[in-house]
């Protein structure tokens, strides 16, 4: 059964440890991700963006497809399925499909636009039982065509949205998606510290976990970080152990080249990166 991300965040952001949100691709991911989670027993976001939302055909497919697996793999941990920088449009897709917990992404509108929409958004996701997330001050990088520069939130945005009643809030403090360029300044804990401030008890997100060293983690975890997002550390171990695998030549083994086979070593090299990140977040045995 799905859950909405409200409860397990407020937790952790009590306890003073964050919630992984993995972003899922297709079968293979959602698997990887569920097993860890389970075997690391920790409660767990599984992150949808738009763009593999259509490449997994849509949403409902998507929510049917992690409710049925939730299922058939006797997952216990609490798991929510979340949509990933979502348009207006695509979060009432996904409140429609089953989702159980929505991101609306309004950081590109001008300020009072973002609190409209957002508010909105509020109501209905709430009325149906579902925890929403919202964005100020774009992150950096490249996701699905929503380019950023890696801003920083103005903490009194971050305030106006937060007191919508949204579950949990990015703030942009430095972070960007993708790989960090060498000539990246790290996070501005000033900035992530002001927010909280203005924010109180609100659960904070840290999108674009990829890349950033352990040490700052765990510094935004201690200041109030209760959600972190990766995506490209999952799709990076999954190329590198495909690539070997096939540099081998074990497809061009017995019958190396099943899918099953084929997929495995990146299967398992998913799992290897989400156990380290669980251990790094601190949700281990928190479910």
């Amino acid at each position: 059964m799905l859950v909405s991300a409200t409860e397990m965040l407020k937790k952790a952001k009590e306890g003073h440890y964050a919630v992984g949100q993995f972003n899922i691709n297709n079968l293979e991911w959602t698997k990887a991700i569920l097993a860890t989670a389970q075997e690391m027993n920790s409660p767990v976001i599984l992150g949808v963006s738009e763009g593999a939302g259509k490449y997994m055909t849509g949403f409902k497919t998507v929510a049917a497809m992690v409710k049925a697996m939730i299922e058939e793999m006797n997952i216990t941990v609490p798991v929510a399925l979340h949509l990933d920088h979502g348009t207006y449009d695509g979060c009432y897709k996904c409140i429609k499909a089953g989702f159980s917990s929505i991101m609306f992404d309004g950081s590109h509108y001008a300020i009072e636009e973002n609190v409209e929409k957002t508010k909105e958004l509020v109501k209905v996701a709430h009325a149906m039982g579902l925890s929403i997330e919202a964005e100020v001050g774009s992150i950096g990088g490249e996701e699905d065509g929503v380019i950023g520069m890696g801003e920083c939130a103005d903490p009194n945005e971050c305030k106006a949205i937060a007191d919508l009643g949204v579950d949990f809030l990015a703030a942009g403090i430095g972070n960007i998606h993708g790989k960090y360029p060498a000539n990246w300044k790290g996070l501005s804990f000033e900035t992530l510290a002001a927010v909280q401030e203005k924010t109180g008890d609100l659960p904070l997100v840290l999108h674009g976990g990829t890349g950033i060293p352990a040490d700052q983690i765990k510094k935004a975890i201690s200041l109030g970080v209760a959600k972190i997002n990766v995506n490209t550390e999952c799709q990076l171990a999954f190329a590198a152990a495909t690539r070997k695998y096939i540099e081998e030549g074990k497809d061009e083994q017995g019958k190396g080249f099943d899918p099953r086979k084929l997929l495995a070593p990146g299967a398992e090299a998913i799992k290897a990166t989400v156990r380290e990140k669980i251990e790094l977040f601190g949700s281990a045995n928190k479910a």
